[in-house]
């Protein structure tokens, strides 16, 4: 390395080809977000939320379809009629206050842990697909080695700070013992932080002994590694199901999304900030449950959020209704004071096409003017969740890195000396053979590697190959350069044994029972 006449230090041209031919499959940290928020909403209207969702729990109530929770509540002083639990205002404000505003998701590796709320965010991609677009683009039933690829790539796309957990559902499983191959997947394939499997209050405890088997035994009860999601029925109802693999998390002190599951129009009323009313008071009711569960334990304010075709009955994506209340759910949160949690790169597509891409780009732009902290479904969705495509999850993970770069605000590292440039060019001259520019352009501005913008001439030489092929031919490559993150010996060992252990747990006719 030299350096020229004004300063500028300066690399040969061989090193800086062969930085990048080589592709850098690094993790970027959590995003620590300097772009300023969007808030649609004055403090007075803020505060008109806030007192409607407290109305409506005070008078209207929350149904807790389990009988442990209906006990707790007792004890908590919460007002109970049957299974309908009435919410004292003040109570709430008590038992949310307690939930941390901050924490760290630690990952089996270190370096691939993350500070998570305020201004912290993180990407996580797609789950619950039950068809896949495979390499091929074909859109079939999934397979555990589907899945596996998934989490491969999540592994090594870098705007991916999750392998999340059944990205697509493994059909050559029962549906009794998935959890636990797709919560091995998640582990084996990547070193990155992972969701835990609630579809049952045992699955999620099965969760939690492999975690305790991954990183030691009693390490999770004071670290959060893992992330579970429990949605409410909307309008206004938690289930036993939900609600036990909530339990099952908060008792070891791992962050669960308390998301309501929204259609607006269907399971809401047909109006935008009526409909944040209600899904707040939803979210409310179940972030005060995690503190009366464990108080202190970590929770994520979250929510599923579509609108719904008023011709069909169809769910939508991509709506300026949507784009709306994430802007307006981001401002209660941080009302509140909790990470909050939203879904991003949606898209009612049938296949890769540009409804996908438009749905997509204005859902994204939206969540990052939200200021959400856990980004979720932010690669591959297509199909209102129906399938997991793989073109779609290499460009969106793509997309999500140039709003990584977007939100992390404008460098001024370089000020001085690229003023400096100015002058020695001079009126007339250009940059590109510049030292600055030799040093700086791959940072200066993001190049995406999906989209193409040479000529057409140019790219009608290289063969026309659209969006959609070259995405899966980046899947193709990708899988051949993965290296696999490999686990601890003795680790991988107690995990199959435990697996096996549980496998023959399982009654043989509940591990048939599988869904097609």
């Amino acid at each position: 390395m030299s350096v020229d006449a004004v300063g500028i230090k300066r690399r040969g041209r061989g090193a800086r080809q062969a930085a990048r031919a080589v592709r850098d499959t690094t993790m970027l940290p959590a995003l620590k977000r300097k772009m300023p928020v969007t808030e649609l909403m004055d403090a007075e209207q803020v505060r008109k939320i806030d007192a409607a969702s407290m109305d409506i729990l005070e008078n209207v109530g929350v149904q807790f379809r389990d009988d442990i929770a209906i006990a707790d509540w007792k004890r908590a002083g919460a007002k109970v009629v049957g299974d309908r639990v009435y919410l004292d205002r003040a109570l709430v404000r008590a038992l949310i206050a307690t939930i941390p505003a901050t924490f760290t998701y630690h990952a089996r590796n270190p370096a691939n842990n993350l500070p998570f709320g305020n201004d912290h965010a993180m990407f996580i991609p797609m789950t619950g697909a039950p068809f896949v677009r495979d390499l091929d683009d074909k859109r079939r039933n999934p397979t555990l080695e589907d899945l596996g690829n998934f989490h491969k790539l999540a592994h090594m796309l870098p705007a991916m700070h999750s392998s999340a957990h059944h990205i697509v559902e493994p059909y050559d499983h029962p549906i009794s013992q998935r959890h636990l191959r797709i919560t091995y997947s998640s582990m084996k394939h990547s070193d990155k932080t992972f969701m835990g499997m609630t579809t049952s209050p045992k699955n999620a405890e099965d969760v939690l002994d492999m975690c305790d088997i991954l990183f030691g035994d009693g390490f999770i009860d004071s670290h959060p590694v893992v992330t579970g999601n429990c949605n409410g029925n909307s309008p206004l109802v938690w289930d036993e199901t939900m609600l036990g693999a909530m339990r099952a998390l908060c008792k070891r002190n791992q962050p669960v999304l308390c998301s309501p599951f929204v259609l607006g129009g269907a399971n809401t009323p047909a109006s935008v900030a009526p409909t944040v009313a209600q899904l707040n008071a939803e979210a409310l009711s179940a972030l005060a449950y995690t503190q009366v569960i464990r108080k202190g334990c970590p929770a994520i304010y979250g929510h599923y959020l579509s609108t719904v075709s008023m011709k069909s009955g169809a769910p939508m994506a991509g709506t300026p209704e949507i784009s709306m209340m994430n802007m307006m759910i981001g401002q209660m949160a941080r009302f509140y004071d909790v990470p909050w949690r939203t879904s991003n790169t949606l898209g009612g597509s049938k296949t890769f096409d540009a409804q996908a891409g438009y749905e997509s780009a204005t859902t994204l732009m939206s969540v990052m003017m939200s200021g959400a902290n856990y980004i979720w479904h932010s690669a591959g969705w297509n199909e209102a969740g129906m399938h997991c495509s793989t073109a779609k999850f290499i460009v969106d993970a793509e997309q999500c890195a140039m709003a990584y770069r977007m939100a992390e605000g404008v460098r001024w590292d370089d000020f001085d000396e690229a003023l400096a440039a100015v002058a020695d060019v001079g009126p007339g001259g250009h940059y590109l053979g510049h030292p600055h520019t030799l040093e700086n352009f791959q940072r200066a501005f993001f190049m995406p590697e999906m989209f193409d913008n040479n000529s057409i001439e140019q790219w009608q030489a290289e063969g026309g190959v659209e969006i959609n092929e070259r995405a899966l031919q980046r899947a193709r490559d990708m899988l051949n350069d993965y290296e696999e993150p490999k686990l601890d010996a003795g680790v991988n060992e107690a995990l199959l044994d435990y697996i096996a252990r549980r496998e023959r747990d399982i009654p043989a006719a509940d591990a048939l029972n599988q869904d097609h």
